[in-house]
This record gives C-alpha cells, sequence and structure tokens, in this order.
C-alpha cells in the first residue's frame, strides 16, 4: 500500500530538524517531503512585506508539489501566509498555512490575545489572520521583540531567545493566551520556568501537524 505523502514548504532550511521530529512521532506513517526556497523570506525582509512576484514563487512551489504527487501541503512560513491561501485556492489537494490551528485554538482560549514576533512581516500576517478567526470584540495586543532576529543573523540565538522570552513574560499579565507568530520561536517556551508562564504560549508546528494528523487519515 503506498503511503500518503505530506509536502512541506521552508523558506529557511532550519525549520526542517522542527518539523520532522514532529512527524515522526505524530505522523509516523506519512511520507514527508521538504522544499526550502531561502530566497522567499530574503525577499520579504529585502522588500518590508509579502510582494507579488514573491507570492506568485510560492503559489509556483504549491503547484510543482501538487504535480510531483502529494496529498496535502504545509507551508511553515507565517509572512507566507497569504500566498498560502492563494495557492489553496488553486490547488486540489489541502494547502495549510502553519499558523491557522493555532489561531483556531487561541480565540477558543479568550478574548485577550498576545501576539508576539521579531519580524513585521510575521507579526501582521498573523494577527490579521486571528482577527478573521475570533469574535468582533476580541482584544489583540501585538508585541515585535525588536532585535531578536538581528541577534539570530549575528549568531547569537541565546540572546534571540532573552528578548523573545522577555516579551513572552512582559505581556503574560495582561492577556489570556500568548501566540508565538513564527515556527522558529516555539523552542524559547522550554527555557521558561513553567511557573512563570501564567497564560498558555501556542506556538504553530505542533498544532499544525495535529491538524495535518486529521486530514491525512
Amino acid at each position: 500500500m503506498t503511503k500518503k505523502r505530506l509536502t512541506l514548504i521552508h523558506a529557511s532550511p532550519l525549520m526542517i530538524p522542527v518539523f520532522n521530529d514532529l512527524c515522526r512521532r505524530l505522523l509516523p506513517d506519512i511520507e514527508t517531503v521538504h522544499m526550502v526556497d531561502e530566497g522567499l523570506l530574503k525577499d520579504i525582509l529585502r522588500e518590508g512585506c509579502l510582494t507579488k512576484p514573491t507570492a506568485r514563487r510560492l503559489v509556483g512551489h504549491i503547484l510543482s508539489a501538487e504535480q510531483a504527487g502529494t496529498d496535502a501541503i504545509l507551508v511553515t512560513c507565517s509572512s507566507l501566509g497569504k500566498a498560502a491561501e492563494i495557492g489553496r485556492e488553486l490547488a486540489t489537494v489541502p494547502v495549510i498555512r502553519v499558523d491557522e490551528p493555532m489561531a483556531k485554538a487561541a480565540v477558543q482560549i479568550g478574548k485577550r490575545i498576545g501576539v508576539i514576533a521579531t519580524l513585521p512581516s510575521t507579526l501582521n500576517p498573523t494577527a490579521e489572520l486571528i482577527r478573521r478567526q475570533g469574535p468582533s470584540d476580541i482584544e489583540l495586543t501585538a508585541k515585535l521583540c525588536e532585535g531578536a532576529f538581528e541577534a539570530v543573523l549575528s549568531g547569537n540565538p541565546a540572546m534571540h531567545d532573552k528578548i523573545v522570552s522577555e516579551g513572552i513574560l512582559e505581556l503574560a499579565g495582561r492577556v489570556d493566551v500568548i501566540v508565538l507568530a513564527q515556527a522558529s520561536m516555539a523552542r524559547v517556551v522550554q527555557t521558561i520556568p513553567p511557573e512563570r508562564l501564567t497564560v498558555p504560549v501556542l506556538s504553530s508546528p505542533q498544532p499544525a501537524i495535529e491538524y495535518l494528523a486529521g486530514v491525512l487519515k
């Protein structure tokens, strides 16, 4: 019997081990294929937003993955969320943007939702997605962890984690739930003592793979 296939489209190769681990645990009978285009994120950083040429390139990757043969596609970069939704309209297999299941979970927890990101290009799309998922009276607090992304680029992941963890703790007293807008931020939660986390902190990788486990049954 041929295994079902999940294709993951990344804007950074650093996401491959994160999702490999989750897929091994949650999708043990599913074949996984990774597509990486680092230029997608570099273009967004250069332009400051998702542009039409970058969106077209992602849509091309989605359609290429479908043509190669796959049962579902996961776009793991939140900055590409709008382009992923365009690709979904054109594809005949499920196309999931990584932050969708997380956003749906967040609005079920409470109305006061904090969103944290290290890039404006990710903060705004995730915040917009949550507004679409939630009730009209949702209270959204967005926080940009300035300097964290630059710390990673300069080879100082410890500083990145420190800035992000401080942002999480600063928001914790003002919201019902905190959403991490980037999949790369998920590991930071493990560095914070559990007793200091007074509200749930959601990251996108695990909810996305759990959702796909249902899709690919």
